[in-house]
This record gives C-alpha cells, sequence and structure tokens, in this order.
C-alpha cells in the first residue's frame, strides 16, 4: 500500500499528566496541535538553534505591551545572566516601569473591573488589573531628574543605548534591588538597550523636560544639553546585525520595536547597498492577526518580500498567537532547562568598533550609486 505523504506527521497521542513533570517534557509531551504546538516549535527553535553554540547567533529581543508592569522584568534579567540575549529594543515605558521594580516602588495586584474615576480620586493609576499610585510615578521621575542634573550624566547628543547605559549603571550603585532590573542588568552585562521611540515614555518626558531652553528668556538653571538622536540608534543597531555571524531575534508584541529590529536589514540593503540576506531566526509571541494589515501581526513570510527575513531560513520562523505573560515563562523555562549558558558578547563596548566597521564598508560604494542599481544588486 502506497503510504499517504500528508499522513506522516507525529502521531498525536493521549497521555496522562503526571505529577512533578518538568516544563521540557510538558512542551515536548504534552503541547501537540494548535498554539500549543507553535510553542512547542518556538521553545525548540531557541534553545536549540539560536542558543547552539555553534551557530554563534546574535540575539535580539523587543518588548512591546506592558510587560515590565506585569513583573516580567527578572524573567528577562536570567536570560541575560545566561547570555541568552545580547540586545534588547524596547518600548520607553517597559524600560521606566522597571525602573520602580530597582528602586523598590511597589505595584499590586488590582481589578480591572473597577471605576476609574474612583481609582484617579485616590492618586491610584491603573495598567488592566494593575495598581501604582502617582507617588510610584513621581519618586521614580525624582530619582531620573536627580541623574540627568548631576555632572557625571552624559552631555549632547547621544544614542538610545548610552542613555539606558547611563541608567543602569546608576541603579546598580543606589536603587535597593538593582538584581530584578532590565536595565541595571543591563549595564552590568554590557548589554545595549534600544528604544525606538525615545519621547513615547516618561523617561522621555523627563529628558524634554529639562530640554526646553528654546526661548533664552524662559530658560532656568538646571537645563540641560542631552539629547537622544535616533539616528544614531539606527546605525548602532544595523552594525550590530551585519557583523553577526547569524541573526536571531524574539519578538515580543510588535508595534514600533519589532520593526525597528527588522529594519536594520532594509537599512543595510536599501539604504547602504550591504547585502546581508535578512534575518536567520524569528519567534513572534503575539495576540495580533496579519489581514488587518497592521506590521505587529505581520508574518514572517510577509517579511521575506521586504528582504526582513531570509528566504531560505523560513523554516525556523515560529509566530506563536498568545498572550506574551503565559508564553514566555515556558519558553524562557525551556531554555533554561535544555541549553548551556553562552558566552556573553558584551556589545554595548564594541558599539564604537561595530559602527566603524559597518561606516568603512559604506565608504566603499560609490557615491554615484542610485536606487536602482541598489535593487538590482539586492535582487541577485
Amino acid at each position: 500500500m502506497k503510504k499517504n505523504p500528508f499522513f506522516c506527521g507525529r502521531k498525536i497521542q493521549a497521555k496522562k499528566l503526571k505529577k512533578g513533570i518538568k516544563v521540557t517534557e510538558l512542551v515536548e509531551e504534552y503541547y501537540q496541535a494548535y498554539n500549543s504546538a507553535r510553542l512547542n516549535e518556538a521553545c525548540r527553535l531557541y534553545a536549540e538553534k539560536m542558543l547552539n553554540p555553534k551557530k554563534d547567533v546574535t540575539i535580539g529581543i523587543t518588548l512591546a505591551g506592558a510587560l515590565t508592569p506585569a513583573g516580567m522584568s527578572g524573567m528577562f534579567v536570567s536570560m541575560m545572566e545566561n547570555g541568552f540575549i545580547d540586545f534588547i529594543i524596547a518600548t520607553g515605558a517597559n524600560l521606566y516601569h522597571d525602573t520602580h521594580f530597582a528602586l523598590n516602588y511597589p505595584l499590586r495586584k488590582g481589578e480591572f473591573m473597577v471605576d476609574d474615576t474612583t481609582l484617579y480620586k485616590h492618586g491610584v493609576v491603573r495598567i488592566y488589573d494593575i495598581f501604582l499610585t502617582t507617588d510610584t510615578l513621581l519618586r521614580t521621575d525624582k530619582f531620573t531628574q536627580k541623574i540627568l542634573l548631576d555632572k557625571k550624566a552624559p552631555k549632547g547628543a547621544i544614542s538610545s543605548s548610552e542613555f539606558h547605559n547611563y541608567i543602569g549603571k546608576r541603579l546598580l550603585k543606589e536603587a535597593s534591588n538593582p538584581e530584578v532590573s532590565i536595565l541595571a542588568q543591563a549595564a552590568k552585562y554590557n548589554i545595549p538597550v534600544y528604544t525606538s521611540s525615545p519621547g513615547d515614555s516618561t523617561y522621555g518626558m523627563d529628558l524634554a523636560s529639562y530640554n526646553k531652553g528654546l526661548y533664552k528668556e524662559f530658560r532656568k538653571k538646571g537645563e540641560i544639553d542631552l539629547h537622544i538622536n535616533p539616528n544614531l540608534d539606527v546605525i548602532e543597531t544595523a552594525s550590530i546585525v551585519m557583523s553577526a555571524k547569524e541573526n536571531g531575534v524574539i519578538l515580543l508584541g510588535g508595534g514600533s520595536p519589532k520593526n525597528f529590529y527588522l529594519q536594520t536589514q532594509p537599512f543595510l540593503w536599501e539604504c547602504l547597498g550591504l547585502e546581508k540576506g535578512g534575518h536567520d531566526y524569528f519567534i513572534q509571541i503575539t495576540m495580533d492577526s496579519p489581514q488587518w494589515g497592521g506590521l505587529s501581526g505581520a508574518t514572517p513570510s510577509e517579511a521575506v518580500s521586504w528582504g526582513k527575513i531570509n528566504p531560505e531560513e523560513l523554516k525556523n520562523t515560529v509566530v506563536v498567537y498568545s498572550d506574551i505573560t503565559l508564553a514566555v515563562p515556558i519558553l524562557f523555562s525551556y531554555a533554561l532547562e535544555k541549553a548551556k549558558p553562552r558566552k556573553k558578547k558584551n556589545l554595548y563596548l564594541q558599539r564604537k568598533k561595530l559602527v566603524y566597521d559597518l561606516e568603512k564598508e559604506d565608504f566603499k560604494r560609490p557615491v554615484d550609486w542610485t536606487p536602482e542599481q541598489l535593487y538590482k544588486k539586492h535582487q541577485k
């Protein structure tokens, strides 16, 4: 009898649960279909391929949505400690709320069925079912403003990685709980942290509040000369990708951080004429779907058309449609059980060299090249 080519996959097993099961066994034996199967695939892709020391993959992670208020900072720190994350692109809000935990300013479990007008009158801010007080916000701002006005603060136009590294170093020295902070531990392990829209958070607002001075008659004592230049972020992230042997990413949510990572490839081929071939590994955990046309739900296959994903590596892409707070603890726990710690890349310390190498390659490009010539080169 001829074997049916469509009926040769793994047999679905109806297994009983047992006590004391490990995360690896739970994923490999019980996550057999639907999005549990996609999470199974994501776990194995991360642990067996992206973290394979023989492959030397440079791993980025992007954070969108209110993840740190939900207490997820410590999970990212665990990955950083083991060399499982090499650089980070996050919304500014995630990094700002991460700071509350470092400074031990409380967030508490609340209710989502509540009168928000009453909360407002009591000085309580709500993120769905998480409560924090305006006092937490103001005390965090006070810390931020103090370190921005310090004479040791950086000056002039800097990248967001420099800004976050400075905050992280101050948290390491002054915060009561730096061990659970993304920013503090990123500074400790020389992991660059970027934000794709630096003005879109309280950190951006704090920075703007001391950079007003456009009109001389309104300038106050204490104004500072410190600006985040997004151009530097574009170049730094592209230089990291260009220098990597292979590139992989874990996209948590979508939004601006997702595109800021993926656009490194079009920046290289479309703007600089440098062909990297597209990213090699892609894991996204999202609740967004592609049919609405937004970037957040766009698939890896769609990204191929933009030159963002290597078409030969589509087999190494997975989209898990799930709440991030459900899927990430499983993904990370699986990696910790399955993969060995990796040597840290210390990319923050290599930024200048990587940018130098990128600009050196760009300098070789003929100045009279046209976009059409770049596109023909890309298609080849």
